[in-house]
């Protein structure tokens, strides 16, 4: 007659967990390269006359200046800049109403009899990289429109004394009922 090896749940499920974290790791931290993300355009729902710039680089962003074809240059009224920015991920319990401003969570924790029923996955990540957005109010619509692909945008990166990067790139194309 065969036995059986019976293994307790308990014993089991963690070596599961275990078996199923193995993998390929985590990314590699390398250097950012010099043209990581860039998103130029007109935000759809937002201003109908206003091109924005979204950098996602190793430098920031310091300038932004839209070229018509006869020199004219109109520069971005505001430049945001975040450095390394951080976020939240995970998991949150769904029916926390304790989870405010100035507890963050901690007085439910203290009423609960089994502190592992409201228990959730949380992180933080950070973005090795700087975030950059810009907007460029058009001057003329109209002639945007007509002439929009003779217009380029240049685009300044770094902070002088430092390293500083210039590109030159196409501006987008006008939405429709511009």
């Amino acid at each position: 007659m065969r036995r059986v090896l019976l293994v307790p749940l308990a014993v089991l499920v963690p070596l599961v967990l275990l078996a199923g974290c193995e993998g390929g790791g985590a990314p590699s931290r390398g250097p950012l390269g010099s043209t990581e993300d860039l998103h130029v355009g007109f935000p759809k729902g937002g201003l109908a006359d206003t091109i924005r710039v979204d950098a996602i680089e190793r430098l920031p962003l310091r300038a932004a200046v839209l070229v018509a074809p006869d020199g004219t240059a109109v520069t971005a009224s505001g430049i945001d800049v975040v450095d390394a920015p951080r976020f939240a991920t995970g998991q949150w319990v769904a029916g926390d109403p304790w989870r405010n401003a100035l507890a963050g969570g901690a007085a439910a924790a203290a009423l609960l009899p089994q502190p592992e029923i409201g228990a959730a996955l949380q992180g933080q990540q950070q973005l090795l990289a700087t975030v950059s957005t810009a907007e460029i109010a058009l001057a003329d619509p109209g002639a945007y429109r007509r002439d929009w692909r003779k217009y380029r945008i240049r685009l300044t990166f770094g902070t002088p004394p430092g390293e500083t990067e210039t590109r030159d790139i196409a501006a987008p194309e006008p939405p429709p009922g511009l």
